[in-house]
């Protein structure tokens, strides 16, 4: 089940200046840089009350981020939500008729298991689902 919204994704072609220009933004600098190897970006993260806003500039020409950016330009890349179980989550939107990117979740920043809905089936709009690795299971 989809419980809360989990975070924003802003591509970004310079981490460093859009830390500092979010940071004016929000009033308070970002909590954590943290590469991500397997999808060749950098992120930050700010935190926004409940949400948090997640900046990505690519670390490799071939990553998603430099292909999107390179396309569209810097701004929203993603919108991802927490839940409660993401495989059970996974299961449920693939028999709803929705186009999972993965098919099984993958490591992601900030601690999380994700997967990813094709655009096409969620009216163009990239949407990520976020679970939080329990470390106590690992």
């Amino acid at each position: 089940m989809i419980r809360k919204i989990e975070h924003i994704g802003i591509a970004v072609k310079d981490i460093e200046a859009s830390n500092l220009l979010f940071e004016k933004l929000f009033g308070k600098p970002h909590y954590k840089v943290e590469a991500v190897d397997s999808e060749a970006v950098k992120t930050s993260f700010f935190q926004i009350g409940e949400t948090k806003i997640e900046l990505l500039e690519a670390s490799a020409e071939t990553s998603a981020i430099a292909k999107f950016v390179n396309k569209k330009g810097e701004g929203i890349h993603h919108i991802a939500y927490d839940v409660d179980d993401i495989l059970q989550e996974m299961e449920r939107l693939r028999q709803e008729g929705f186009e999972l990117l993965n098919d099984v979740p993958k490591k992601g920043a900030d601690n999380k298991l994700v997967c990813f809905l094709h655009p096409k089936s969620t009216n163009g709009v990239l949407v990520e689902l976020c679970q939080e690795i329990d470390t106590k299971k690992l």
